[in-house]
Order: structure tokens, then sequence, then C-alpha cells
């Protein structure tokens, strides 16, 4: 091997290298829930799931937290640290089973958790719990939902209550099935084919790149009545049976934008 060679290769070993110390490096606090987008933490996978599911369940894992409300258990998304804060994005009706909260991580440790200001939330089934800790936990990457076509691949992850008298972590695969033509009661207007049980309520959806893109709420029929649109008019009876067909989840869209104001 010539010395040109030998050095090409080193070349490109350092650059290999650089490239896995970056995404490696922890990331910057953020300055406000507006400004989630701006310093996550990245999955970095490839264009599809199958190659790299596993990693990407063991990413979601890290950015999906229990909530206890009481002797009940739901489920929440790692969404913004600032400092030794940070924030977890979950569901309104989560929090309505208790009046006290805590937040076990990844890791098993618990904290107690206090829930922010959710006016700008209104009618919309979202809310915020805030927890610190010393300990540096990954955070979401945000994506879009909305713009996603039927058939794209979707991942989403929780801790269903079962018979089991501890949570265990559930990470499932499908696909999504349609967007609502009209944003249904809650908030809701992302279909998906995902199994959805009950305790994954703030859990996230994400898409094959690890970014999240919804957040979990709504399981599939028979377990849920009929569905309304956020405006109190009923969807035409032809469409009842579709919407039955899904699970819901609210778009981070409407997240975000209901955070800016």
């Amino acid at each position: 091997m010539t010395r040109l060679s030998k050095a090409i290769r080193l070349l490109a070993w350092m650059a290999s290298s650089l490239s896995m110390v970056v995404l490696l490096m922890p990331v910057a606090a953020n300055d406000g829930i507006a400004g989630v987008l701006d310093h996550q933490t990245h999955y970095r996978g490839s264009s599809g799931p199958s190659s790299n599911s596993s990693s990407l369940r063991a990413y979601t894992q890290k950015i999906t937290v229990k909530i206890y409300t009481g002797d009940q258990w739901s489920s929440g998304t790692l969404i913004q640290r600032r400092g030794k804060g940070y924030t977890v994005l979950t569901n309104q009706h989560v929090l309505r089973t208790g009046t006290s909260y805590q937040i076990q991580t990844f890791d098993g440790r618990l904290y107690r958790a206090t829930a922010r200001s959710n006016r700008q939330f209104a009618d919309t089934d979202l809310a915020l719990l805030h927890f610190r800790s010393a300990r540096r936990y990954a955070i979401a990457t945000l994506g879009s939902s909305l713009s996603l076509p039927v058939g794209s691949p979707v991942f989403a992850a929780g801790f269903p209550i079962t018979e089991s008298e501890s949570p265990f972590f559930q990470f499932t695969t499908g696909e999504v099935s349609q967007v609502a033509p009209q944003v249904l009661e809650g908030g809701y207007q992302l279909g998906y084919t995902n199994l959805i049980q009950k305790g994954m309520s703030g859990g996230p959806v994400l898409n094959a790149r690890g970014e999240v893109i919804a957040i979990n709420g709504v399981h599939q029929e028979p377990l849920w009545g009929d569905h309304s649109f956020a405006d109190g008019s009923k969807p035409h009876t032809n469409l009842q049976p579709k919407l039955a067909n899904s699970s819901w989840a609210i778009p981070i869209e409407t997240f975000i934008k209901l955070s800016q104001q």
C-alpha cells in the first residue's frame, strides 16, 4: 500500500470517528417550549424501519416515561430539558386520574412531578408535567405528522395496563391509516394501525427517522364510543366505522401551535 493510500484511509477513519463524536456530544438545554425544536437529542436512523428497529426501540424507551397518579400509571414523553428541569408531554385525561404525580424514567428513578399551566391547550387533550433531576436524560426530537401519506410506517410506545402488577415497556409497529378531514374531539387527527392499550396514553408516536410526530391517546374500538369532531358535529355514519378501526393521536403540530400562543 502506498503512502498516499494509507493517508487517504487514515483521513477517512478520522472523519468517521469525528462524526460519531458529534452524534454523542451532549445537547444544549432548550430555552423554552417555543424553542423545543432547536436543541434536541437526535436518533440517526435509516430511511426505513426494518434495519434499525432495535435501535429505534432503545431510543424510544429512553424518551418515554411512566406517570404514576396514585396507584395507577400511564405514559409521557420527554420533550424538553432546561438546566435540571424537564418537561413531559402527556394527555389531560392522564392527569385527571389523580392529584399528585410521579415520573419514572427509563433507569428506574422516581421523581415528584408538578403539572404546568395548561390553559393554552383548552379543549385539546394535552398536558405538561415538570420535574427536576441532576441526571441528563434524552429528550425527543419533534417532527411532522399531518403531511405523512397513508401507509407511512409509524411506531408507538408506552406502558400498557395489564394483569401484570408492574408496568412494562411496549413498542408497536404500524402505519398511518388516515388523517381525519376535521380535527376530532380532544385535538385528535392522526389515525394509525398500531395496537394501543390503556396506559399507553401520553406515549410517543414516531416516524422511521425517530422523530416524535404525535401523542397517543385513543385506542381502537370497541373500547371507545362514537367519535365527534371538535366543533361538536358528528362524522357521517359511513365514516364512523373507518374512524373506529384506527388508533388516534394528537399531531405534534397541534402541540407546537398551541404552545406558541
